[in-house]
């Protein structure tokens, strides 16, 4: 009865080395699915914002505001002010913008707040727009 027992290969750099490689790599592809699924929810979170606020153009239009979305951005625009709502990473930045006193197409944000849903963005929006129409 002769068994051969095999004696384990010691670790070398090269081991050592790619192993430390794929973790990393392992690491960078979960980051990048991360914020490209995060990127995707604030894509959409702008959308289902600018589909609510366009919801009635007649409204709209008695306000005097028109309605754009571009990517992450929903804003309302009126000639004297902007009401902006910006997603990222899970949460909107609504700022609004004053454009009586400022240089054409730099508007200088007065207000600004953070939303954590669609929803609480939209009542955001509401209030600096009756804050602004009186």
């Amino acid at each position: 009865m002769n068994a051969r027992v095999r004696k384990p290969r010691a670790l070398t750099l090269r081991d050592a080395f790619e192993t430390e490689y794929a973790r990393r790599e392992m690491e960078r592809r979960a980051r990048e699915e991360a914020e490209r699924q995060q990127q995707e929810a604030d894509l959409a979170n702008a959308m289902a914002l600018y589909e609510a606020v366009t919801a009635e153009d007649d409204f709209l239009a008695s306000r005097g505001l028109s309605a754009d979305v571009r990517r992450y951005t929903v804003s309302l625009d009126h000639p004297d002010f902007r009401i902006a709502a910006y997603f990222e990473a899970g949460q909107a930045n609504i700022t609004l913008s004053d454009k009586r006193n400022a240089v054409p197409g730099a508007a200088a944000p007065r207000k600004q707040q953070t939303a954590e849903s669609v929803e609480d963005a939209l009542q955001v929006m509401a209030q600096f727009l009756a804050d602004e129409i009186r």
